[in-house]
């Protein structure tokens, strides 16, 4: 693709990248079969390529954005399928994540919908705030029936009953069962803790089980990914810089008697992605530039790191069908494909692929409660293609989706890290009964 970026233009670092990333693109339209919202909507502009037309216009020109172009970006669920389907290999996810921050910069929204962002911003990445509107909206959650829009999706989404803040999640050091092996970081993380607590104390046993002593750093929380993709990266950038510095310091400090940290282990796909983006993000502050590639290189998915630690033989006979739906954070993001379906089927689960698997739930972060016709409709045919499986139960890598999925199905679903730990000598996930 041609563009005709001024040279004072090309000085911000964030143009010039966005320049570099629309060159790529040869308007070649494989992303279009793809793509999620383009399959439901049949609306070029909801397909990256029409995004990527509307993009370069925005920014090329320097023009704030207007309804338009904001309808069309806040549709995209950054699932970034697109950059697995792409043969240029053109980097949509940080084309759309500028170009949401501009939205941000330039943009004036309607009312409601600057308070819902808001809301979400303040509430989703500080646990205790989220657990008490969580509080709140459980009381309320038969109105999310028949309220339309946003809050009615909010309502919907919102647990049954809540569960107890757990231990774990408390900055503190787990020793490693017998030998240890390794050293871990775990991000323990922000809305995860509060909806299911119990991945993280599945996660840290599958871990000490398997020799590794666990750091949950202090300082460490929310990865920054919910309020990066609404364009807030004033807020994402001092999220993120909080863990980079809380981990640098566990390294640091580790290194003089423990040898550091062998990895950075993260139990939510969206976060992975976020995190092993952290080099990418303060490329050009010469401050964290360089301790935020090596948290990104130390950064690994609970699956992905099991699979190079290898997983000990299991302890009990599980025996069930597992449909494995594999986030879009985790196949497209961090190419982790086929690791964790590896684990499953060593832990003794028979596992099946989801048809249309490449496709979104809809969760997407924030997406299912800003755009909640759209995710319905994603997660109505997602439930769909899982049940044609008549699995009995349902494994996946982030919570986000775990959320989703529940709300358009019966069938039970876990983290695969749950089935992993049950498999090998802890608590049957509660969600099996």
């Amino acid at each position: 693709m041609q563009t005709s970026f001024t040279l004072a233009q090309l000085a911000d670092p964030d143009i010039a990248e966005s320049n570099r990333i629309l060159r790529a693109c040869v308007h070649c339209g494989f992303c279009t079969a793809t793509c999620p919202t383009f399959v439901i909507l049949g609306d070029e502009l909801d397909s990256p390529r029409g995004r990527i037309y509307l993009i370069k216009d925005m920014l090329e020109n320097a023009k704030p954005a207007h309804a338009r172009v904001v309808k069309h970006i806040d549709r995209c669920l950054s699932c970034l399928s697109c950059m697995t389907t792409c043969p240029s290999g053109v980097h949509y996810m940080h084309l759309v994540d500028l170009a949401r921050a501009h939205i941000e910069q330039t943009y004036r929204r309607p009312l409601p919908d600057r308070l819902l962002r808001r809301l979400l911003a303040l509430l989703i990445p500080r646990p205790a705030l989220f657990r008490l509107a969580l509080a709140g909206a459980s009381v309320m959650r038969p109105l999310g029936r028949v309220l339309p829009g946003p809050l009615g999706a909010m309502l919907r989404l919102a647990p049954a009953r809540m569960k107890s803040p757990s231990r774990v999640d408390r900055p503190q050091v787990f020793p490693a069962d017998g030998k240890r092996i390794k050293r871990v970081a775990l991000l323990a993380g922000c809305a995860q803790q509060v909806l299911e607590p119990a991945i993280n104390e599945a996660t840290i046993r599958l871990l000490t089980r398997h020799g590794c002593e666990v750091v949950v750093a202090s300082g460490a929380g929310c990865c920054g990914s919910l309020v990066h993709h609404l364009g807030r990266t004033d807020e994402s950038h001092a999220q993120a810089r909080a863990n980079i510095e809380a981990w640098t310091r566990e390294i640091e400090q580790a290194s003089e008697s423990d040898g550091g940290l062998d990895a950075i282990v993260i139990n939510a796909s969206g976060c992975g992605t976020t995190v092993k983006d952290y080099g990418f993000m303060f490329r050009a502050d010469p401050a964290m530039a360089d301790k935020a590639r090596r948290v990104s290189n130390l950064a690994r998915d609970v699956s992905e790191f099991m699979a190079e630690l290898g997983l000990k033989d299991p302890v009990i006979a599980t025996g069930q069908t597992v449909a494995y739906h594999s986030a879009c954070s985790m196949q497209h993001g961090q190419r982790i494909r086929e690791e964790p379906k590896r684990l499953l089927a060593r832990a003794g689960f028979a596992v099946k692929d989801v048809p249309e698997g490449h496709l979104c739930c809809g969760s997407a972060g924030t997406y299912n409660m800003l755009q909640p016709a759209l995710a319905t409709a994603l997660r109505d045919r997602k439930v769909g293609n899982i049940e044609s499986l008549r699995p009995d139960l349902i494994a996946t890598g982030n919570i986000g989706c775990i959320t989703q999925i529940a709300t358009g199905t019966r069938v039970p679903i876990v983290h695969t890290v749950e089935l992993l730990d049950w498999a090998t000598g802890g608590p049957k996930p509660e969600a099996l009964g």
